[in-house]
């Protein structure tokens, strides 16, 4: 057997991507789960009714059906995942720099003596690579040095 033509694929990926936003919509519309899951079987159903179409312009013109259809019944305000785009903690974790563990305290230093020892000696490492790569610094870069 042989494999799938990439058209294919992209046909079979755009179907599962109209099946799973016209779920994600749904569950926009229906708040309450068993009339949700009510309305998704009916949804499946509605899929599972045309999977055996063989015939290419018929497939195509039910897949724009389906996305116009999604379109003009999108939901005024989707759910959004908090973490997702759009959503309410999206990017709110604010991961800081690698640098700020230079400015920190000696003493805030000595209770991970381990960790702390192992990345300077990273820092150095990357520092014979950096001038490995791309030569040492010149006297006029020297400004840029404390």
């Amino acid at each position: 057997m042989s494999a799938p033509s990439a058209a294919v694929i992209a046909h079979t990926r755009r179907v599962c991507s109209l099946y799973k936003k016209s779920l994600r919509n749904l569950e926009s519309w229906y708040d309450r789960r068993h009339i949700f899951r009510y309305q998704a079987v009916l949804m499946r159903e509605r899929f599972d009714k045309n999977k055996n179409e063989k015939d290419p312009a018929k497939i195509s013109k039910l897949v724009a059906d389906g996305e116009r259809e999604l379109f003009e019944t999108q939901h005024f305000q989707p759910k959004k995942f908090p973490m997702s785009p759009g959503g309410v903690a999206f990017e709110r974790e604010v991961i800081p720099p690698d640098w700020v563990l230079d400015y920190w305290h000696p003493l805030e230093k000595a209770q991970f003596p381990e960790y702390f020892a192992r990345r300077e000696k990273r820092k150095e490492e990357y520092v014979v690579w950096w001038e490995k790569q791309y030569g040492k610094a010149s006297g006029a870069d020297s400004s840029h040095h404390h």
